[in-house]
């Protein structure tokens, strides 16, 4: 697979969704910022210590389902919640009601902003299927079938697994591997024969802990040497470089 820089021995490509295949890593951020710093105003007043969108973000949340982060973050903070249920309306103090009112702001920025894809992605998943390799989208998020019906590119996936479909299967979120692990699984192929493609630390986690047979991160914020430490084989700003490196991967 030298001509998509990947090695011989890989059958599937496993991408995520926010950061890799649409710009809404962004908007995913902006959102849980002001959902945090909501929160924090509220229960500390002025003095506050915002979240912060770059390093709280990479640490505490991205990739991660939506429960995930919150409880994570707000434990940075010393500070738990009652887990609630997910049904808890987005005003509520618990973990899913922080969770709630997070989903509501990004639901609410991508009707208003719409939802843009990263053109060098979709070259490089076509380049993936016209060679033969299957194709998943594995993604924490609950609204993934929404954004790529969006972007028209629901049909470059064999498989999904998302936040939908990990609380149907009973799958914990990333960094554990068991989402991407499910979609090898779906697409018939093992770890070892799967590339993971993410932008998340925690995705590099979930990538390494796995076993999976390349990993690949993706620096959309100038984090390569986190993605690096945190499991990447190669890190590129973007799929599309994979497509003319020089030799393939190693």
């Amino acid at each position: 697979m030298k001509e998509l820089g990947l090695p011989p021995e890989i059958l599937a490509c496993l991408f995520d969704l926010d950061g890799v295949v649409t710009k809404t890593a962004v908007v995913h951020a902006a959102a849980w910022k002001e959902t945090f710093d909501a929160f924090l105003r509220e229960r500390e007043g002025a003095g506050y210590r915002p979240f912060d969108s770059a390093a709280d973000y990479d640490e505490y949340v991205d990739g991660r389902p939506r429960a995930d982060g919150v409880r994570t973050f707000l434990a940075s903070r010393g500070i738990e919640l009652p887990e609630g249920t997910p049904d808890d309306p987005p005003d509520a103090q618990t973990v899913n009601g922080v969770g709630n009112r997070k989903n509501q702001l990004v639901l609410e920025k991508i009707r208003t902003e719409g939802v843009q894809p990263y053109d060098g992605t979709l070259r490089y998943i076509e380049a993936v299927r016209a060679a033969g390799l299957k194709t998943a989208i594995v993604s924490s998020s609950a609204n993934t079938l929404d954004v790529l019906r969006s972007i028209d590119a629901e049909h470059l996936f064999d498989t999904r697994i998302d936040g939908v479909v990990a609380r149907e299967r009973a799958l914990p979120g990333k960094p554990h591997p068991d989402t991407f692990l499910a979609a090898a699984r779906d697409l018939g192929v093992t770890a070892k024969q799967a590339t993971v493609f993410e932008d998340a630390l925690a995705g590099m986690d979930a990538g390494r802990s796995g076993h999976f047979g390349y990993v690949v991160g993706v620096d959309r914020v100038g984090q390569s040497d986190a993605l690096y430490a945190h499991g990447a084989d190669v890190v590129v700003k973007d799929l599309a470089e994979l497509l003319t490196a020089p030799g393939g991967a190693a």
